[in-house]
């Protein structure tokens, strides 16, 4: 799960390269939910075997309520930590957002 610095929206999503999917989500390499809502900290992540069975838990936690999401955050993660941190050089996430943001706007 993703969120912005507030912690006031949660994103969950599925992938098969969680490393590169979390440097879209920095860059905002993609228009859409994450990008409109800053949403640049993994705070959770569960990893599977089979997609399936991933994309069957995703399915599951895009049910719960908010505060549910909060509390399964909270048990692995209590500080809201950015779980990414130390994934990238930094200059690389500021320079993927310059890019992002110059191809955007063509």
């Amino acid at each position: 799960m993703m969120t912005n610095d507030h912690h006031t929206v949660l994103y969950t999503g599925v992938t098969s390269d969680l490393e590169q999917r979390v440097f879209d989500h920095k860059t905002k390499a993609h228009p859409g939910f994450t990008a409109k809502f800053n949403c640049n900290k993994l705070v959770y992540l569960e990893e599977f075997n089979e997609i399936e069975d991933a994309i069957k838990r995703e399915k599951q936690l895009k049910r719960y309520r908010r505060a549910w999401k909060e509390n399964l955050i909270k048990k692995i993660n209590p500080a809201w930590k950015d779980l990414s941190e130390g994934w990238y050089d930094p200059k690389s996430i500021l320079f993927g957002i310059e890019i992002n943001k110059v191809n955007s706007e063509k």
